[in-house]
């Protein structure tokens, strides 16, 4: 008992006098005038400056990836995707992600400006952008240009130019200046390209690319196959080029003398620019020929790189190609290397690839090492030095989707001990055979200069069962270690009944986890209402798992003894109703002792069994407690305790049953149809009050009344049931109503209701069990001391607190005793679904029910010490209240502990709601961050619930959108609940894998492959700099190769051409209305400016210009004057020559010479 304090008398006294209806406090977000006094002993530091909202770093794979480039020099990868996202990745921890801004238009095209920080994009709605990571962490679009008349198809830029080549849907060349981002007035129109006499359109360009030899000369290739090679100088179609099939791509070689072609027959064509009417060979590499002498059919060759090696063996590499019977079921790549072909079978489809070359100068050889393939869900990395061609370890988590991601847990600060210890056993017998042992060739970036000083983890729950561990300290992400969840099935087998269980296609999918990471605790919760308790251990075992087989029963039908005694059923009466029920349980547990490796091992199953051929609900809630030794879960229709030290059952009672003789609602049968009864209660009288309870002494909480009380039986590994007749909840025993898949989406409809009004549903058919909480709090009005306790909140906002009494002795009785579980009879009721239940110290901290420290059973035998959760003040004895911190989809509150008045409660949202709620702490204090369905991020100050913060987070389209399941909608009357349920399903997903820690850290899964990491401590924001690494670094731009003596001599060598004299002032300007040029969206600049700053760029170019002429007019001076210099010198000598030839003969005649 703790000690009888003053002030706590003056708390209940207030409480008893100044309380309203219900108990809820006078107003919204502040406190009663008559307890301003208490409440000022907890201080509030936290203000709005010391929140901000950054996403710091994403983890995964780029989701629907669109196209990638590859800068050589400084070895950095940029992906593109579907939803205009730019992912750049180096070495491994050098991981940035941006996205264009406004609409999200698909990167269709991608190109690096080499070695200078820049790169390009192109997007769907027909827009080049500029970036800049050279001087920012992250990259910045500094110009944009849209194309207004035109749709961009290619993009080329030759390497150290300052032009890029444009391609159009309507066969037009364009030229953009990077340094100015304006359109040159040089322009190769498609009807100059092609031949005079030809009378069809060309198509749009796909390719276009310089001669590595020779740049004046620009290859031109369009889709329906027309091939050009244009003389940049002259302005004409120097060579023209036709093949008989549609064109998909062209790689020059080194030689700059011939070129190779892919088409969508399969074929690949070498040209030979001196031979111009013919490909000089076409082959099918994949086809073999028919009977009658005609080639297999094959797909088409979708890109081809023809790349030069030292060895006199050319590298041919394409993707696709294969003959049409395997095409469709084999993504594949081909390399061909001299006379060897090789076939890499991908598991998904190829999207795109690069070589990687020794040399980046297109005119020598390039002896390529390594070819990066991005895969519609993967990317690889191939080896071209090793034989058999095997793929280079990715350093990067591109795995996360290997299994789709159904639920996620983020812990921050987690022991520093559990990650090595994880990392140990994941690391056992797993590495990997038959990859190359070189290094990974993207490598580009520096890593920051600092990292956090606490541990993270990450961990996601997939479809197929499988739990991963991920070390997310700082800004990477590395595996740790996996478990399956259906490794101690046997592999399930279909049922034959037209009934089947909606996770057939999954019935291993894990849906809930709880992990108590002290005592390396974890409870998995799964598709098929099966719960399974982990025990990590560091040696192998082999034992039996024990399985609970426990029913969540409760069903009425529409009989009059219920409604008549609405409210006032004896519960005595329920060992008396024996009803006969049929149990199947659709998954099995593998029988008999197991051998389980080292690392998590299954302690206990917990199974769901259909009651009468009618699935259970799914799992809603989950709950461990590591102290207290207990595992609570719910569903829509009940809730289950669970002792983990003595694997039994303690609980399993209907929703309604934790009521008692307090339940505020008329159950309704599970039938739709609605009874007529003459007095009805409605759920709404109570809906704004706080507490529904009797006081200490009062005795209105039910006694336990649920289910089977189950032990183990160690022979078989089964249940052992003690009481073979799970009762009825609320009434008499009576047959199981039976329902449709379509009533009960109606009804899962109505108690999931939005409405801030529940008027209309007079009749409750189901309750869901929704938050479950452990901690050692109060349990009943005017208590003086803390016990064990459970807190349960419901989808009608009810929380329900249930007293644990845990058996007093140490370790010995613990295993021996029994633990006691009720209702302690005290209820709140709160608008909307609870989400959230957390409690506060006196101090304002976060207080928990404790936890147990894991030991080595092995090493050390002795028994454990439970570790509390609570504050150091706490523990002295110095707390003697606490303040519940009650969280639901509309509203907030806080209520004082014991006296359980409502000090303050606060309106979150009006038309929208609150899917995801937690408490954080920022520089050491609390406070209350909830994310709501339109997508705005609130934060509050407790317990006061002042307003922080109310800000744009991200729209809850941009989450819902890949985890919609729209199934179920039966009857088109209900289409509106119908929608109402895909709300639901979609929000309940979001709110599975979006989470939030301590230190203001948060995480949600921004696409089905990846983790989106973020935050909202200033302070951290400020230092994020220093974490995030640097892309760009200073590295020399190596030497251009240089002209050997024979090539300047007969004129063979690599030909240069001044592309700013071809294409800027002298080529004139373009039309105005060809192109649009925007600014960076960080300018801000008004049209008027823009104009300006158009006027400032081309006289900037003019100016720049100038100098140069200036420059070479100087040159040429100088030169004239050394010429000039150098005649007056040798004039002078001629002079002197001459005047001594005269004095020599000056004085002789004629006849003297």
């Amino acid at each position: 008992m703790k000690k009888f304090t003053l002030s706590r008398v003056l708390d209940g006294f207030r409480s008893s006098v100044n309380q309203g209806p219900g108990g809820q406090g006078p107003g919204q977000g502040s406190p009663s005038k008559n307890l301003e006094g208490p409440l000022t002993e907890i201080p509030e530091p936290l203000r709005a400056e010391n929140f901000q909202i950054a996403q710091t770093v994403c983890h995964g794979f780029p989701y629907q990836p669109t196209a990638m480039t590859f800068d050589p020099v400084q070895r950095l990868l940029a992906i593109g995707t579907k939803n205009g996202c730019l992912r750049i990745l180096g070495r491994a921890g050098v991981d940035i992600n941006c996205k264009h801004d406004g609409d999200c238009c698909a990167i269709l095209h991608l190109q690096f400006v080499v070695n200078e920080g820049l790169i390009i994009s192109a997007t769907s709605d027909d827009t080049i952008h500029l970036w800049n990571f050279r001087e920012t962490k992250k990259p910045e679009v500094v110009q944009s240009l849209k194309f207004q008349r035109e749709r961009i198809t290619s993009l080329s830029l030759p390497l150290q130019s300052k032009w890029i080549y444009v391609g159009t849907e309507r066969g037009n060349v364009h030229v953009v200046n990077i340094d100015t981002f304006q359109l040159s007035g040089y322009i190769v129109n498609w009807n100059k390209a092609i031949e005079v006499c030809r009378k069809t359109h060309p198509g749009s360009v796909i390719f276009l690319g310089d001669n590595p030899t020779d740049s004046t000369k620009l290859l031109i290739g369009f889709d329906s196959g027309q091939l050009v090679l244009w003389d940049l100088k002259l302005k004409v179609a120097e060579i023209r080029y036709q093949s008989q099939e549609p064109l998909r791509s062209v790689s020059w070689h080194s030689d700059g003398k011939q070129f190779m072609t892919s088409h969508s027959d399969g074929s690949i064509a070498t040209w030979n620019l001196k031979v111009p009417n013919k490909p000089v060979a076409v082959t099918f590499p994949h086809s073999r020929n028919m009977k009658d002498g005609r080639p297999e059919p094959c797909k088409s060759i979708q890109k081809v790189e023809w790349k030069s090696s030292r060895t006199g063996e050319n590298f041919v590499i394409f993707s696709g190609g294969l003959t049409a019977d395997r095409a469709g079921k084999t993504p594949s790549l081909t390399v061909i290397h001299g006379k060897t072909t090789t076939v890499l079978e991908m598991e998904h489809n190829v999207l795109d690839f690069v070589s990687i070359c020794e040399n980046q100068w297109e005119s020598e050889i390039q002896d390529p090492y390594a070819v990066v393939v991005l895969l519609q869900q993967d990317l690889v990395v191939i080896d071209l030095l090793t034989p058999g061609y095997p793929c280079i370890p990715n350093p990067y988590p591109m795995d996360i989707h290997e299994s789709p991601v159904t639920c996620c847990t983020y812990m921050a600060d987690c022991p520093g001990d559990l990650i090595p210890a994880l990392y140990s056993m994941g690391s056992k017998g797993q590495k990997k055979t038959g990859f190359s042992e070189r290094d990974w060739p993207i490598e580009g970036g520096q890593w920051g200069t600092s990292s956090c000083s606490y541990a993270e983890i990450i961990i996601t729950g997939h479809a197929d069962g499988g739990v991963k561990f991920w070390d997310a300290s700082s800004t990477s992400l590395q595996f740790l270690y996996k478990i399956k969840t259906s490794k101690p099935f046997e592999r399930p087998k279909s049922r034959k009944s037209t009934e089947s269980c909606a996770s057939d296609d999954d019935p291993f999918a894990v849906q809930y986890m709880a992990l108590c990471p002290e005592s390396r605790l974890l409870a998995v919760a799964g598709a098929s209402c099966q719960v399974l308790v982990y025990k990590y251990r560091k040696q192998e075992v082999v034992t039996e798992t024990a399985v609970l087989e426990i029913p969540i029963i409760w069903d009425i039908d529409d009989g009059s003894d219920y409604l008549a005694n609405a409210g006032n059923f004896d519960f005595s009466k329920v060992g008396d109703a024996k009803p006969n029920l049929e149990y199947f349980v659709p998954i099995r547990i593998k029988l008999g002792p197991q051998k389980k490796a080292p690392g998590y091992q299954a302690e206990i199953v917990c199974l769901t069994p259909w009651v009468n051929g009618e699935p259970p609900g799914g799992i809603s809630s989950l709950a461990l407690n590591s102290n207290y030794g207990i595992l609570a879960y719910g569903n829509d229709a009940g809730l289950v305790i669970v002792d983990t030290v003595q694997k039994t059952c303690l609980m399993s009672v209907a929703t309604p049953d934790l009521y008692g003789t307090s339940d505020p609602y008329q159950r309704a049968p599970k039938s739709p149809k609605r009874p007529d009864i003459s007095e009805e209660r409605s759920p709404t009288d109570q809906m704004d009050g706080v507490c529904l309870s009797p006081t200490a002494g009062g005795g209105g909480g039910s006694p336990y009344c649920g289910g089977s009380r189950m032990s183990v039986s160690g022979a078989s590994g089964g249940c052992e049931r003690k009481d073979t007749s799970p009762r009825k909840s609320g009434g008499a025993a009576v047959e199981a109503v039976r329902r449709s898949k379509s009533q009960e989406k109606l009804d899962t409809t109505f108690s999931r209701s939005r409405s801030s009004s529940m008027s209309s549903l007079d009749n409750i058919t189901s309750e869901a069990i929704q938050c479950l909480s452990f901690v050692d709090s109060f349990a009943k009005k005017g208590d003086f001391s803390i016990w064990p306790t459970l807190w349960v909140g419901t989808s009608l906002g009810s929380i329900i607190v249930i007293s644990i009494i845990i058996p007093v002795g140490g370790k010995e009785a613990r295993k021996s005793e029994p633990v006691s579980v009720a209702p302690s009879g005290t209820i709140f009721r709160i608008k909307g679904p609870i989400l959230m239940m957390s409690f506060l110290d006196c101090n304002g901290l976060v207080v928990s029910g404790g936890y147990e420290s894991w030991r080595d059973e092995s090493k050390d035998p002795r028994s454990r010490t439970p570790t509390k959760g609570l504050s150091s003040d706490s523990d002295k004895g110095s707390c003697d209240r606490q303040f519940g911190v009650f969280m639901s989809e509309k509203q907030a509150r806080v209520v004082s502990l014991p006296s359980q008045t409502c000090l303050y409660k606060q309106q979150i949202c009006e038309a929208s709601f609150v899917i995801k709620a937690e408490i954080t702490t920022v520089k050491d204090s609390s406070c209350l961050v909830c994310y709501a369905s339109d997508g705005r991020l609130k934060i509050y100050s407790l317990p006061s619930l002042r307003p922080l913060l109310d800000t744009e987070f991200v729209p809850l389209s941009d989450l819902s959108s890949f985890q919609t399941r729209k199934s179920g909608i039966v009857d088109p009357m209900l289409a509106i609940w119908g929608q109402q349920v895909i709300v639901n399903e979609d929000t309940n997903s979001i709110a599975k894998t979006f989470c939030l820690s301590s230190y203001g850290h948060g995480m949600y899964l921004s696409s089905p492959s990846e983790i989106q990491k973020f935050t909202i401590a200033t302070e951290f924001i400020s230092n994020l700099d220093e974490l995030l690494g640097l892309l760009w670094k200073e590295i020399e731009m190596p030497e251009k190769p240089k002209e050997s003596f024979f090539g300047s001599l007969f004129g063979v060598g690599v030909r240069n051409v001044d592309r700013e004299e071809l294409f800027g002032e002298a080529a004139g300007k373009t039309s105005r209305s060809v192109a649009k040029l925007i600014p960076g969206p960080g300018t801000g600049l008004t049209p008027n400016q823009e104009h300006l700053q158009m006027r400032a760029g081309t006289i900037a170019g003019d100016i720049s210009k100038t100098r140069m002429l200036m420059v070479e007019r100087g040159q040429k001076l100088g030169d004239l004057g050394d010429k000039t210099e150098k005649m007056m010198n040798e004039s002078e000598n001629f002079s002197s020559a001459a005047h001594q030839l005269m004095l020599k003969y000056k004085d002789k005649k004629w006849y003297q010479l």
